[in-house]
């Protein structure tokens, strides 16, 4: 099992883990669970263990981002990374290769993030269960004979296995949240503009959310924090400060109405 992305952070931040063998472990877990889950569509190694490395030596000279330097993570296969396929698992777009970052991945790389590999979901994200898709459907993790739920579906699978830390998901219509439920996890769809979409292949532009698929909820305030803020190149972006999501969750709890039927 693993541990949260805050204690894990801890870990590597004074040098009692390593970011090589953080990937290294989650790697060997997409090797060995992928072929049931069908969670990946593309498995980053070479670059993962590369960004590994380099977090590693960035920390040892006391060089540490954050908390998300040299924790592994990976994209639902419609978020572009520059030089690796994005193909929103539709034939349509199975040769495409982006030749720029996401704005989202752009953030991460500078976070320190680590990696992993796209993500299989519901074609082109127009469906829930995750079944239909080019390369296959997507199977959950508690029982490989029910649906993960969609369209996040691989994101979140992969989550709820371990195979790695946390995924950055897109949610239209409940795409993120509904995969995380089904998958026993956290899904969190932002505020609209909170997060930018530029790089993402949309769905609908004026819907689109991109949020993160976690294992608690402080590791989604932890990659909230690291993906959140104005992005000029996104016209849909809102342009206020970011908070302190971390802060948010150490306030005392208090009553709260969530809604009251007429």
């Amino acid at each position: 099992m693993l541990t949260s992305i805050a204690e894990t952070a801890e870990q590597l931040r004074k040098g009692e883990l390593s970011p090589v063998e953080l990937t290294k472990n989650c790697l060997a877990q997409i090797e060995k669970l992928n072929p049931t889950l069908n969670a990946f569509i593309t498995v980053t190694g070479g670059l993962a263990l590369a960004q590994a490395r380099d977090a590693e030596a960035e920390i040892a000279r006391g060089n540490w981002r954050g908390q998300l330097h040299g924790i592994p993570l990976a994209m639902k296969d419609l978020i572009d990374i520059a030089g690796v396929r994005t193909t929103a698992a539709s034939a349509l777009y199975k040769d495409r290769v982006p030749a720029e970052d996401a704005e989202i991945v752009r953030r991460l790389k500078a976070a320190g993030a680590v990696l992993l590999g796209k993500q299989n979901l519901h074609e082109c994200a127009y469906g829930g269960s995750s079944m239909i898709s080019y390369y296959g459907e997507v199977h959950n993790p508690w029982d490989a004979a029910r649906i993960a739920g969609g369209s996040s579906g691989g994101s979140a699978a992969s989550v709820a296995a371990g195979l790695g830390y946390g995924a950055i998901g897109t949610d239209t219509a409940g795409s993120v949240r509904e995969p995380a439920a089904l998958c026993g996890i956290v899904g969190l769809k932002p505020t609209y503009g909170r997060v930018s979409v530029r790089g993402v292949i949309p769905l609908s532009l004026s819907l689109d959310h991109v949020g993160p698929i976690t294992r608690t909820v402080s590791d989604a305030a932890v990659m909230l924090q690291a993906i959140a803020g104005y992005d000029g190149g996104d016209a849909n972006s809102a342009n206020i400060p970011v908070a302190d999501y971390m802060a948010s969750l150490r306030e005392p709890w208090k009553p709260a109405k969530i809604g009251v039927p007429g």
